[in-house]
């Protein structure tokens, strides 16, 4: 053997080592493909008529509380989970049987579905300096309702404090 056949033998050992763990990954992750992982924003506020409800709360997908892009959001009204889908400005209900309670997050299917949507109207999707809100009206309440999502605060800049 020369070490240039040992050399093709190595890096292709390698690579097949890669493709190997590349496919177990592919294989075991499949299943939660579809899965959304529901987080709690912890100083969001969902009001109704400008009051906010004796239960209430927000919660953004996880890989979405980072960044500024609220296209999916799950508010908590009263007993009632609502699905907003802010770029469809559609709005889904849920079953409260449907979420998978994971300590204070959630974990769940897609519930966009056409069956699903709540009607509504008069969308509107505002940055209002430290936070984004949501304001659309449920037309089966009959009741405006406002959802505010603070942006996380972007630490590449840094802080300076005086």
């Amino acid at each position: 053997m020369t070490p240039n056949s040992l050399l093709r033998f190595g890096a292709g050992g390698i690579l097949l080592a890669c493709a190997a763990i590349t496919t177990s990954l592919g294989a075991t992750g499949t299943g939660d493909a579809n899965r959304i992982h529901w987080v709690p924003v912890q100083a969001g506020q969902v009001k109704i008529d400008g009051k906010i409800p004796l239960k209430s709360g927000a919660y953004l997908p996880a890989k979405r509380e980072q960044k500024h892009d609220f296209g999916i959001v799950l508010i908590l009204l009263g007993h009632r989970y609502i699905a907003l889908d802010t770029k469809a400005r559609a709005a889904y209900y849920v079953l409260p049987t449907e979420l998978e309670a994971k300590g204070d997050n959630f974990e769940s299917d897609d519930f966009a579905k056409p069956d699903r949507v709540i009607p509504s109207s008069d969308w509107s999707l505002r940055d209002v300096g430290p936070a984004e809100l949501i304001q659309f009206t449920l037309q089966d309440y009959g009741a405006a309702l406002e959802v505010e999502l603070p942006h996380p605060p972007d630490l590449r800049r840094g802080v300076r404090f005086r």
